[in-house]
């Protein structure tokens, strides 16, 4: 006879992260802005991490939890070794890290993109989340989380876009490699791989009736996602709920992937 499964006294709650001191890059605007509300409501220590002071102001002014700014370049080791160790001092330790800055120029095909913006995508985007995982990981202890914000361009690629497309694509593979090196020190890695949204990023792609048929056409639910959709899963993963997810890749794309 099959034995039965020991039932816990309580479960943790999926998106519960009262008190935990949460580092956001890419905080100023956009996806950042909206995390940091997600996080700030739902009882979490903010720590915003981004290239402008003045967003920064705007943004931590408007949030009802504590609050640290840290405005500097994603690029820069120091810089990041500084936001972990300014944190630390702050409030005694760092429990999730997301890596969500990051840059998306749309540029021709190989013939028309200048190297440089080649490497600007890549070491924003790439580098400067390995970095922040690396700071991340000096600090934290069992049960840290590092979140990083992906695309599902990083797994259907768009036509002028392959930097963009390389970052997050090489964001997968990395995150695998880095759920692998941090497990033992109880820490995960994972990512959110937004799909098409209605917000300012996307007014380009909206504006175009053909390009945004396509975008719809593509997607299952046959609308364009809410920015509100995106925050239930960062909370998930930062939460003791998810505990033994790890090395996942997470895919809000209201089914974009599936066709």
């Amino acid at each position: 006879m099959t034995e039965r499964i020991e039932i816990p006294a309580q479960f943790p709650g999926p998106g519960d992260v009262r008190g935990r001191r949460v580092v956001l890059t890419g905080a100023g605007r956009g996806l950042g802005e909206l995390l940091a509300h997600a996080f700030s409501r739902a009882g979490a220590h903010l720590s915003l991490v981004a290239r402008t002071e003045a967003d920064l102001k705007s943004v931590g002014d408007a949030l009802p939890g504590p609050v640290l700014r840290f405005s500097g370049d994603v690029r820069d080791e120091a810089f990041n070794e500084s936001v972990a160790d300014a944190t630390v001092a702050a409030w005694g330790g760092i429990d999730v890290w997301i890596c969500n800055a990051g840059i998306s120029p749309a540029v021709g095909g190989p013939l028309k993109t200048d190297p440089a913006v080649w490497r600007d995508v890549l070491d924003v985007n790439l580098t400067g989340a390995f970095l922040g995982a690396r700071a991340a990981a000096r600090v934290m202890g069992e049960g840290g989380r590092l979140i990083f914000t992906g695309s599902v361009l990083g797994e259907r690629p768009a036509r002028g876009l392959a930097a963009y497309s390389a970052s997050k694509a090489g964001l997968v593979g990395m995150s695998k490699a880095l759920a692998l090196d941090l497990a033992a020190a109880g820490i995960t890695v994972n990512v959110v791989a937004p799909g098409w949204f209605d917000s300012p990023l996307a007014a380009g792609w909206k504006s175009n009736d053909r390009l945004e048929q396509s975008i719809l056409n593509h997607t299952a639910q046959g609308r364009w996602g809410h920015p509100a959709d995106l925050a239930g899963a960062y909370l998930f993963l930062a939460s003791e709920a998810a505990a033994f997810v790890t090395g996942a890749v997470l895919s809000v794309d209201g089914g974009y992937l599936l066709k």
